[in-house]
């Protein structure tokens, strides 16, 4: 099992399939399992590279979870895992490493934003902690949705992977604290997606940070904060085509 090393963190990453780089990074608290749809998708003609942030999975805990660290682990990663460039792919907090890291490093070729916001003093935390209890298919899901897996298929996978309350309590006030900075000084490629029905981020929020962007898309998506998971089908055929060209 591959692992980085930053800051005395251990860090567990998976690489899959060949090609250019794909890296995933998660909401805040949530394991690598909550990309399995889109890692599936493009590893292939693509690598796929999913990594358990620290207190995730399993990455070690510790004191400090802030956006900036989060991405000098990412850089940690990329670089034990020999990857010049990549891709990068994050949903809510992973979205906002990927900002910062694009801001500080330069192994970024693109980037595509799923239900991340210009900053994160909008995001509800309150909605995102139901995100981790009983209440969890409400804030994920719309009430139609049928599912890509059995919801205690799903819980087992959670069990294993996502964050204690410990972590989870720090990477959300990370989240809340996240600010981009200059947004016109990122100047990689974007792709941004704000799900229309998220309780944890506004959907308008979503489209604000792709126009600030230089190079910034914004398309809606269906579906409430895991619409990525919900309308699988749509974002992966999205994320392909804006990854190949």
């Amino acid at each position: 099992m591959p692992r980085a090393r930053h800051e005395g963190i251990d860090l567990y990453y998976e690489q899959v399939g060949s090609g250019d780089t794909v890296v995933f990074l998660p909401e805040a608290g949530l394991g690598a399992w909550s990309w399995g749809w889109q890692h599936d998708a493009v590893a292939g003609p693509f690598e796929s590279l999913v990594v358990d942030p620290r207190g995730t999975g399993r990455s070690d805990a510790a004191d400090d979870y802030a956006v900036e660290t989060l991405a000098a682990d990412l850089e940690a990663v990329l670089r034990d895992a020999d990857v010049r460039s990549a891709h990068l792919v994050g949903h809510g907090l992973g979205g906002a490493v990927a900002l910062a890291y694009a801001r500080e490093y330069n192994r970024a070729r693109s980037l595509a934003l799923v239900t991340t916001p210009a900053a994160g003093d909008v995001v509800d935390t309150d909605a995102l902690e139901r995100l981790f209890s009983e209440e969890w298919p409400s804030v994920a899901f719309s009430e139609s949705y049928v599912g890509v897996a059995p919801r205690d298929e799903i819980e087992g996978w959670r069990r294993l992977d996502d964050a204690d309350a410990d972590a989870r309590e720090q990477l959300f006030a990370a989240y809340r604290a996240f600010d981009p900075g200059a947004l016109y000084e990122i100047t990689v490629p974007t792709l941004v997606l704000g799900a229309l029905d998220s309780p944890v981020v506004p959907e308008p929020a979503c489209e604000t940070l792709a126009q600030g962007l230089p190079r910034g898309e914004y398309e809606q998506v269906e579906g409430r904060h895991l619409a990525h998971l919900e309308h699988s089908r749509a974002v992966n055929d999205r994320l392909l085509q804006f990854l190949e060209e």
